[in-house]
């Protein structure tokens, strides 16, 4: 039987109240199992746009769990009084994967972002997981014309983990589309988690992290994402004016 992920809705987006141990051992746990699961690393930009695009929040709505990625997600819930259990980024959660797939020794795919980062994440992954096995490296840059070979490239390969990095608008429609073609037991977006694996960003210290402006970090070094950025004061105006609004949705118990 299914284990019930304990979630708070967010404006409609359940997200998972696990913390990261709990999230990797469910993950682990369906793996073995042979169950498919796409994991979507969601912020609050995502959730404004679910706001906005009703397909959009359809679309997320067909995952198989949502994790609070972004710092905003957090404080959005404790401001609720239903918080979740700690933040769980998707980079973080995709190297605390590749920790238990040394153990079993699990293929990988990476998918997205250009072919100069994306071989060299794979690079610094294998050298930092060399008990996994990095069956495939591909660059995100390709029309729907390419999708079907794609998939079938990904397909034939059988990985146990593909992670995607294609852009939010992007990314999750993606996988949604052809998660059952794919055929891969754990399928996750990780947004620009390759630019940082591979050492063309930075990511920010741990202190700045704790303090909830690892966005600023980011910006400083990416100044073209201040339009997208400008959501996040928006999302927190409107946690703040909602109140007791923000989490009023049926829940799992």
């Amino acid at each position: 039987m299914a284990k019930t992920i304990p979630t708070v809705h967010i404006y409609g987006i359940p997200f998972s109240k696990m913390s990261m141990n709990e999230t990797v051992q469910y993950l682990t746990d369906r793996i073995a199992a042979g169950e498919q699961t796409h994991v979507i690393t969601a912020n609050p930009i995502m959730v404004m746009t679910a706001l906005e695009k009703p397909s959009y929040k359809e679309m997320m709505l067909k995952s198989d769990i949502i994790v609070p990625d972004g710092a905003g997600i957090v404080w959005a819930a404790q401001k609720a009084g239903n918080p979740v259990a700690e933040r769980v980024t998707g980079i973080e959660l995709l190297h605390e994967l590749l920790k238990v797939g040394e153990q079993h020794h699990w293929k990988i795919f990476l998918l997205g972002t250009t072919q100069e980062i994306i071989e060299a994440a794979a690079e610094s992954l294998q050298m930092q997981y060399p008990q996994v096995r990095i069956v495939g490296a591909r660059n995100g840059f390709f029309d729907a014309s390419k999708d079907d070979e794609v998939v079938a490239q990904i397909a034939e390969l059988q990985p146990h983990l593909l992670f995607v990095a294609r852009g939010a608008e992007t990314q999750e429609p993606w996988i949604v589309k052809h998660r059952a073609a794919l055929k891969v037991p754990l399928i996750m977006g990780v947004g620009g988690s390759f630019d940082v694996i591979s050492g063309k960003l930075k990511r920010a210290p741990e202190w700045v992290q704790r303090i909830r402006m690892e966005w600023l970090f980011r910006l400083l070094q990416e100044p073209k994402r201040l339009p997208r950025m400008m959501v996040l004061p928006k999302f927190m105006l409107k946690v703040l004016r909602d109140k007791e609004k923000v989490t009023k949705h049926i829940e799992n118990s």
